[in-house]
């Protein structure tokens, strides 16, 4: 219990880091909008950030299994906390420009996928089984805290202080969180034979143990499916369509926003307290199905804030039930010595659709379903009975096929067989 205390101290040491990583992003986000005014220029940002993400997570997990996971998230945080202070350093001279935030994203991205194995590998050493379930709700609890405060610190901050501010403030929360975990914390390690291995037979090793474990491999095939879909609308298409729909009200988007933050501290809350699940692959799937049937349909059908907040609550207070059932199955049935290399091919393979789905939203939304909605097409006449007209109509019709079809893989992902004796083993 007295480990469970020290993750305490480091779950809010690095929450402080990550409201201060994500107050930069946010307001870099202002500035490229700023400099460029096209949407598609922001989705490059996160694209970038993805890519690397997902491309080096393979030999990252190898990487983390062979090395003091504590030396990696200094060093991995350390070199994001020097892009920022490049980044700090180029807008003080008046010098920034948009490629340089693609470039300091690339790298970022490359480093989360060594942070993300670490830190995976760091709660298996640091938690007790019996605490994941607390843990993920914990995570998801500072997770939407801090996706409620940051636009609206970000937003103040800029106005008024400038992207220089907020940097200052992300290398301050680095600051706090590299001095915790270098003085504070100690992460035990195993003892593992990956140390006289080449990186890539560690790779096949984290293959070879999902080729065993083909319930843990149907997860997160299925939950990249699930990804995807959800990538398509609320990563880029939420924001213009609520703006579209509802005359270019910013408090009706700050609203909607709010009120999907405060979802998930809900369901982070109650995570966080419930007893523990006996059935993990039915609490994953059934949320997901909740999330997808009430949250983007109700979006979709929705002409106001109050039914889009209603619509935002059910999509975000399913997420923690989702991601405390995966981590508890993965943190029970994966061996200590080879979670980093297991969660990182869970990073690429779970996540490989997010890019994807980020880009190809955004260009299905301007140039196939906004374009087919204004057109006089017999089916578009039926589905404005079902959405509305006007703009944004186009982008609720997207809205209510990722309910569909969200909804449609979970359930069917439960039946699974692989995947529904994961909870009997």
């Amino acid at each position: 219990m007295k480990q469970f205390h020290k993750y305490i101290i480091f779950w809010l040491s690095q929450s402080i880091s990550q409201l201060g990583s994500a107050m930069t992003s946010f307001a870099l986000i202002l500035w490229t909008y700023e400099q460029e005014h096209s949407a598609m220029a922001v989705s490059l940002m996160s694209f970038c950030s993805y890519i690397p993400f997902v491309l080096v997570s393979l030999i990252a997990g190898s990487f983390v299994d062979r090395h003091n996971k504590k030396a990696v998230l200094l060093l991995s945080d350390s070199i994001a906390a020097v892009c920022s202070l490049g980044v700090l350093i180029l807008s003080l001279a008046g010098n920034l420009r948009v490629w340089n935030i693609y470039a300091v994203n690339l790298v970022i991205g490359t480093m989360n996928a060594f942070q993300q194995p670490a830190s995976a590998a760091a709660v298996g050493r640091l938690v007790p089984p019996e605490k994941i379930s607390t843990v993920s709700g914990m995570n998801s609890f500072s997770g939407s805290l801090t996706n409620i405060l940051c636009p609206v610190l970000s937003a103040f901050i800029f106005s008024f202080g400038g992207l220089k501010i907020i940097l200052m403030i992300d290398l301050a929360s680095f600051l706090t969180a590299f001095l915790t975990l270098a003085c504070i914390i100690h992460i035990p390690e195993e003892k593992s034979g990956i140390h006289k291995q080449s990186i890539f037979a560690g790779v096949k090793e984290g293959l070879r143990f999902l080729e065993g474990e083909r319930g843990i491999l149907y997860i997160m095939l299925t939950m990249a499916l699930i990804n995807f879909f959800s990538r398509l609308t609320y990563e880029n298409i939420l924001s213009p369509m609520i703006l579209a729909r509802s005359g270019g009200s910013n408090e009706a988007l700050g609203i909607v926003n709010a009120v999907m933050g405060i979802g998930g501290i809900a369901g982070g809350m109650i995570v966080s307290f419930k007893k523990a699940a006996k059935n993990n692959v039915r609490m994953i799937y059934f949320s997901a199905a909740f999330s997808f049937l009430f949250g983007d349909i109700l979006m979709a059908v929705g002409r106001n804030a109050f039914l889009w907040s209603l619509a935002g609550t059910a999509a975000s207070l399913p997420i923690p039930f989702i991601q405390a059932g995966q981590n508890v199955i993965l943190y029970s049935r994966i061996p200590a010595e080879m979670q980093g290399r297991v969660f990182a091919v869970r990073n690429a393979v779970q996540y490989c659709t997010i890019p994807l789905g980020i880009l190809l939203g955004g260009f299905l939304a301007d140039y196939v379903f906004e374009p087919f909605m204004r057109s006089d097409h017999l089916l578009s006449g039926y589905l404005r009975i079902l959405v509305g007209s006007g703009d944004g109509c186009g982008m609720a019709v997207m809205f209510f096929m990722t309910g569909i079809c969200g909804f449609l893989i979970s359930c069917l992902a439960y039946r699974i067989p692989a995947i529904r004796t994961l909870d009997r083993n």
